[in-house]
C-alpha cells in the first residue's frame, strides 16, 4: 500500500496561505488532499437545490484542477468522516492526517472521534489554527477568564494583533511534497444527491474602494457598501489573515466586524451551550408566544412592515440579508412578534449563504437581548422610523416590496406601540422571577 499524508480539507478550501497544508506541505512527502461530503451535515439539509453545497462542490473542484498542476489530485469522498477514515486506513498507509481547527461543537466532536481511531492505529492527527486570528483562550482578562463583553476583548485583540508577525504562507510551486497520482474521480453534484441553485454566489473580491468607504455606506441596503465576503470566509476560499491585513490598512470599522467575528466564535468555543440556551441564563425564562401564523409571515415577508418585508424577501431570493437589516428583523421577530429566537435563528440558517453558527448565534441572541454583550431588551427598533433613516428614499423597499403603497400591501400585523409595550412587559416579568 502506497504511504502517504493525509491533508483534509474542511472550511479551507484555498491552496494559498493555508496553515494546515503548508505544513503538511512543508513536512511531510506524499501529500494526499482529502475532502469528505460529510453525510452527517448535508443529511439534515432539506433543501436538495442548496446554494452552499454548489459552492463547496465547485470549490473543491477547482481545488482538483489546481492540484494537477502539482502532479496530484484530491480524493473526495462521501459519507460519515469516521467511516471514510477506517476505509483509508484500508487503502493507504497513512503516516500522519494533517487538518485546520474547526470550533463548532459538532466539529469538535468529530475530530476527537477521527483523532481517537487514528491514535488506535499509531497514526498522528496534527491540526493547526487557521480560520481565525486568535482562538480559543488566546484573549483573556486579567484573571485569565474568557471576556464576555466586546469592547474589552477588541481592544486585546487589536494590541496583540500589532505584536503579531502575520506572515502569509504559501506553496512555493515545488512538486516534491504531494502525492503523484493521475486525476482521482470526481463526484458530480447529483451524484452527492444535490441539484444546481440558481441562487448566485459572490465573486470573491477584495473591493478596496469599497472597504475604504465601509463606515460611511454599510447601513444603507440600497447600497452596495458591503463586502460580501460572508461566504467566502466561512468556507475558506479567503484567507482571514488576508482580509485583516487589507482591513488594518484600509479601514478600522470593517476591521471591527472581523474582530466580532471571532468574538462570537470564542463565545461558542468557550460556552457551547449558547446553540440551545440564552447566554443569560434568565432569560430562557421568557414566555414567548410563538405564533405560527405570525412566524409564517415574517418568514414570507409580509407582516405589513415594508423594512421586515423586503429583508426577508431579499433572503428568501438571494441568500443574502443586510447586516442592518438582519438587525432589523430579529429584532422585530423577537419583540414585535414575541418569537423565540431560536426560531429565527433557524431559520436565517437554512437560507443564508454565509451562515455561521457562531456569528447567527451571537447575532441572534444580541437582537433579543439574550445573549453577551446584546442590546439591553428595552430597546425595540421601530421599524418604521429604521426604514425613514437608512432607506428614506425607498430604493430597497421599492426593489423587494413592489406593492408597497398600494391596496395589495397588508396592514401592519401587529401596531408598534401595542407590540413595543407587551414586549417590555413580558421581558420584566420573566427576569423579575
Amino acid at each position: 500500500m502506497d504511504k502517504v499524508t493525509i491533508f483534509w480539507f474542511r472550511r479551507d478550501l484555498r491552496l494559498s496561505d493555508n496553515i494546515g497544508l503548508f505544513k503538511a506541505y512543508e513536512n511531510e512527502k506524499n501529500v494526499l488532499p482529502l475532502f469528505i461530503f460529510d453525510e452527517d451535515i448535508l443529511d439534515n439539509l432539506e433543501e436538495k437545490k442548496d446554494p452552499r453545497v454548489q459552492f463547496i462542490h465547485s470549490q473543491v473542484k477547482n481545488l482538483h484542477k489546481k492540484l494537477k498542476e502539482y502532479d496530484s489530485s484530491i480524493l473526495v469522498r462521501k459519507g460519515k468522516p469516521l467511516a471514510i477514515f477506517t476505509e483509508l486506513t484500508k487503502e493507504y498507509t497513512i503516516q500522519n492526517v494533517y487538518t485546520n481547527r474547526d470550533y463548532e461543537p459538532y466539529a469538535r466532536d468529530r475530530d476527537k472521534r477521527v483523532e481517537e481511531f487514528l491514535a488506535e492505529k499509531d497514526i498522528p492527527f496534527k491540526d493547526f489554527k487557521d480560520q481565525v486570528i486568535f482562538e480559543k483562550d488566546e484573549i483573556t482578562n486579567n484573571e485569565g477568564s474568557f471576556y464576555q463583553v466586546f469592547t474589552p476583548y477588541s481592544k486585546v485583540w487589536l494590541q496583540k494583533l500589532k505584536e503579531l508577525d502575520m506572515e502569509l504562507v504559501d506553496l512555493d510551486g515545488r512538486k516534491k511534497s504531494f502525492y503523484k497520482t493521475a486525476p482521482l474521480p470526481f463526484p458530480s453534484l447529483k451524484d452527492i444527491g444535490f441539484e444546481e441553485s440558481s441562487i448566485e454566489i459572490p465573486e470573491l473580491k477584495i473591493d478596496e474602494k469599497l472597504i475604504q468607504d465601509y463606515d460611511k455606506t454599510r447601513n444603507f441596503p440600497a447600497k452596495s457598501g458591503t463586502s460580501r465576503l460572508g461566504i467566502h470566509l466561512r468556507f475558506g476560499t479567503i484567507s482571514i489573515r488576508r482580509l485583516v491585513q487589507e482591513a488594518a490598512e484600509l479601514n478600522g470599522t470593517y476591521l471591527n466586524e472581523l474582530i466580532w467575528r471571532e468574538f462570537y466564535m470564542m463565545i461558542l468555543y468557550q460556552k457551547p451551550s449558547v446553540i440551545d440556551s440564552s447566554f443569560k441564563e434568565k432569560y430562557d425564562r421568557i414566555l414567548w408566544s410563538n405564533d405560527e401564523e405570525a412566524f409564517q409571515k415574517w418568514c414570507k415577508g409580509k407582516t405589513g412592515y415594508p423594512m421586515v418585508d423586503a429583508g426577508m424577501r431579499e433572503l428568501n431570493s438571494t441568500g443574502y440579508m443586510h447586516n442592518r437589516v438582519r438587525m432589523i428583523t430579529a429584532s422585530f421577530l423577537t419583540k414585535h412578534l414575541l418569537i423565540d429566537w431560536r426560531w429565527g435563528e433557524a431559520y436565517f440558517a437554512s437560507k443564508l449563504l454565509d451562515f455561521e453558527l457562531s456569528s447567527n448565534n451571537g447575532g441572534w441572541q444580541w437582537a433579543a437581548g439574550t445573549g453577551t454583550d446584546a442590546q439591553p431588551y428595552f430597546r425595540i427598533f421601530n421599524p418604521e422610523s429604521q426604514m425613514n433613516k437608512f432607506d428614506k428614499d425607498k430604493k430597497y423597499i421599492k426593489k423587494w416590496v413592489p406593492e408597497y403603497g398600494t391596496s395589495d400591501y397588508p396592514e401592519p400585523i401587529i401596531e408598534h406601540k401595542k407590540a413595543r409595550e407587551r414586549a417590555l412587559e413580558t421581558y420584566k416579568e420573566a427576569l423579575a422571577k
